[in-house]
């Protein structure tokens, strides 16, 4: 699967991509409950993608990792697509 072939509501993700770009981490307070969320940009042969990370996936990447998502669902914030690994998926880190 390529980063060009995603659709906001896909589900069942799987790809590989490298990050190339990871924002800063804002805190956040939802249903009495706090956390952190950061974005990043990751990037295959076919373009580049915003990743939401939250809480302890944001400490296990670095610019030039490489990521594997795997049951992935991709969103749409304020006209661009975001990929997640929502509540079913998981993220594992290659390091650079």
């Amino acid at each position: 699967m390529q980063i060009a072939d995603l659709q906001a509501k896909q589900g069942n993700v799987n790809i590989t991509a490298k990050v190339i770009e990871v924002g800063q981490p804002r805190e956040f307070a939802k249903f009495g409950n706090t956390g952190k969320v950061s974005t990043a940009i990751i990037q295959d042969s076919s373009g580049q993608m915003s990743l939401s990370l939250w809480n302890e996936q944001i400490d296990q990447i670095a610019v030039g990792d490489e990521v594997t998502i795997a049951n992935g669902f991709v969103s749409e914030w304020r006209g661009n697509l975001q990929l997640t690994t929502g509540r079913m998926g998981s993220m594992t880190v290659k390091k650079k």
